[in-house]
């Protein structure tokens, strides 16, 4: 079955049918068919790193069984293995690979601390309560040096893992998304008008549950 998940927002549409049309051009498909065979291994992180980042991630963006995974952990180690930055950085954080080492060493400090493991060992209800605790500013552990908890929670953790799992086509499965708009571009440019490529969204209460094949106009 596709990756559009039975009882979604958009049952059974998948992106990757677009990808062999006109719609995607030869850039596109090379960008996006290394993303799908990105090793699941770190290259960037310690495996000690990688396997606290993958707890943090399930947090922050959880996933359900019922579909392959989206590999968040190991699309930003590659981000970082390949020294891919956002262009700018906020102040108090350190550079993007400096600040990820700090952030995650001073994680598990923070973990040891209030319950003597790991954040990665840690049960759910810690984990987020320790990640709550960070976004508000609430850790203050030595580790941290002088990068506040709070601007590295916001604006790189976060920021990194839901940019990282909303680069993957799974997750425009789940959202509707009708993938990279070049060279197809759009036509339709009204409110709530959709071309007819794009994935008809099933509402509450819709017994027909109508769906929209995957044409593409390209």
């Amino acid at each position: 079955m596709p990756e559009g998940l039975k009882g979604s927002r958009f049952p059974g549409y998948d992106v990757l049918a677009k990808r062999n049309t006109p719609s995607w051009n030869m850039q596109t498909r090379r960008v996006i068919d290394a993303r799908l065979a990105l090793a699941r291994e770190p290259r960037f992180f310690t495996a000690d790193e990688f396997a606290t980042l993958e707890a943090v991630a399930a947090r922050l963006v959880p996933q359900t069984a019922s579909r392959p995974p989206i590999p968040v952990a190991a699309l930003v180690d590659h981000k970082l293995l390949c020294g891919k930055t956002d262009g700018f950085r906020y102040a108090g954080l350190p550079r993007e690979r400096e600040a990820w080492r700090l952030g995650l060493k001073a994680l598990d400090a923070e973990a040891q601390a209030a319950y003597s493991s790991d954040f990665r060992h840690l049960q759910a209800n810690q984990q987020d309560a320790l990640l709550e605790r960070m976004q508000h500013g609430d850790l203050h552990a030595d580790a941290w040096g002088k990068m506040p908890s709070k601007t590295f929670f916001s604006q790189r953790m976060a920021h990194d893992i839901v940019m990282a799992y909303y680069s993957h086509p799974t997750s425009w499965n789940e959202i509707g998304w009708g993938g990279p708009a070049s060279p197809r571009g759009y036509v339709r440019m009204d409110f709530d008008e959709r071309d007819p490529w794009e994935a008809a969204e099933v509402k509450d209460g819709d017994a027909t549950g109508a769906r929209r094949k995957n044409d593409d106009v390209g």
